[in-house]
This record gives structure tokens, C-alpha cells and sequence, in this order.
């Protein structure tokens, strides 16, 4: 690829988009699930079609595709990262994502998040677009639910506030008891001299 490729097709760009998030509930007969979606887009309003994307990998593409419906819960800012581990990090094939709780449904039957949404829609599929590793669902909304007044959470507020950022490796050390000088390293030779104030490694302990 040239240099002038390159620049005309940076991916970066793609990242300028502006997104929501959104977790998408579902029902396969047995359990509920979930699953973080950010390729939630209304496409009409009269009458109202909301069109969903979802990896075809995810459970909860099988399952829409066979029950035909689903609940788009409209995350709020004050969404906390256990959220996304929730619905993000495990899949609805291994795990029961609602065990532990008896959230609300919506007429539909399906679940709608008790907590960190500012609204949640009813979907019913009307139409199934195949894009290759994804599935575009183009739904009517059937119901649609103010929560609250809380700010929608975008992608960038996600990265930006609410992902945990990466922490530094924490470097093994001693420290000298006697005027704080740090020995980096995961062992401190035993005849080591403090070069601050001469004390010799019986004066270091280890930094916890």
C-alpha cells in the first residue's frame, strides 16, 4: 500500500464517529440475556424503525433472529464499568447474565435494566440484512420508555471516564528505613550500601 493510500485511508477516522451505548436484552425460551452493543440507529419516524447491528458470534444475534424481538436499554453516564463486564466480557451461552436479579419487562416480555438507562424501546423485527460477519435488524418500536434525564452514554465518555485506564507495572524494591533511598530491583545484594547514608542492607525492607 502507498504512502498516498495511507493517507486517504486512514482508520483512524472511523473512530470520529459518534456512538451510544446500548445493552440489548433478549430471551432464548430458557434465560434471559444481554449483550453491549454500540450500533443502535433510528432510521424512520413514521413509522418509527430503529435498525440494531450485532456480531453474528454473539449469542444474542442467534437469539433475535429466532424470537424476532429485543429490548434496546439506552445506558446513562453513570454507568459503572461492572456493566460492561457484565454484558461485554462473558457470553449468554456459558453464563446465566440475570441469576443473580428479577429486573422489570416491558409488555414484550423481556427484560429492561432496572438501574443506568435513561430509556429503554421495545423492537420487533421486521427485516434481517446479512453483512457478512454482522446482522443489521430493522425493527419497528413497539414500545418506548423515558427513564430519566441523564445524559446517554457515548463511546467516548466510555473510553474516556469510565474504562479503567492501564496501570503501570509496580517495580520490586527496597527501601532504607534510615533515610528513604529506593533499591530497584527484585533482590537487594546482601552486601549493599546505602549510598545516601551508608547503611548496609539489614537497614532495607522490601516496598509492598
Amino acid at each position: 500500500m502507498t504512502q498516498a493510500t495511507n493517507e486517504k485511508m486512514n482508520p483512524s477516522a472511523l473512530f470520529r464517529i459518534g456512538y451510544g451505548l446500548y445493552v440489548v436484552t433478549s430471551n432464548d425460551g430458557k434465560k434471559d440475556n444481554g449483550l453491549i452493543v454500540n450500533t443502535v440507529v433510528q432510521l424512520t419516524d413514521s413509522p418509527n424503525r430503529v435498525a440494531v447491528t450485532i456480531n453474528k458470534r454473539n449469542y444474542s444475534h442467534e437469539i433475535i433472529q429466532k424470537t424476532k424481538k429485543m429490548n434496546v436499554n439506552c445506558l446513562s453516564v453513570e454507568t459503572p464499568f461492572e456493566v460492561f463486564k457484565a454484558f461485554g466480557f462473558v457470553s449468554g451461552r456459558d453464563v446465566d447474565k440475570f441469576a443473580d436479579c428479577t429486573p422489570p419487562r416491558s409488555d414484550n416480555g423481556l427484560i429492561y435494566l432496572p438501574r443506568y438507562i435513561n430509556a429503554y424501546l421495545s423492537l420487533e423485527v421486521e427485516q434481517y440484512i446479512d453483512f457478512d460477519t454482522h446482522g443489521m435488524f430493522v425493527c419497528t418500536v413497539s414500545e418506548a420508555k423515558v427513564i430519566s434525564d441523564l445524559e446517554t452514554m457515548t463511546y467516548t465518555y466510555y473510553q474516556k471516564n469510565v474504562k479503567p485506564k492501564p496501570q503501570p507495572p509496580k517495580k520490586k524494591g527496597y527501601v532504607c528505613k534510615i533515610c528513604g533511598y529506593v533499591y530497584e530491583g527484585e533482590t537487594l545484594p546482601e552486601d549493599f550500601v546505602c549510598p545516601l547514608c551508608k547503611h548496609g542492607a539489614a537497614d532495607f525492607e522490601e516496598i509492598q
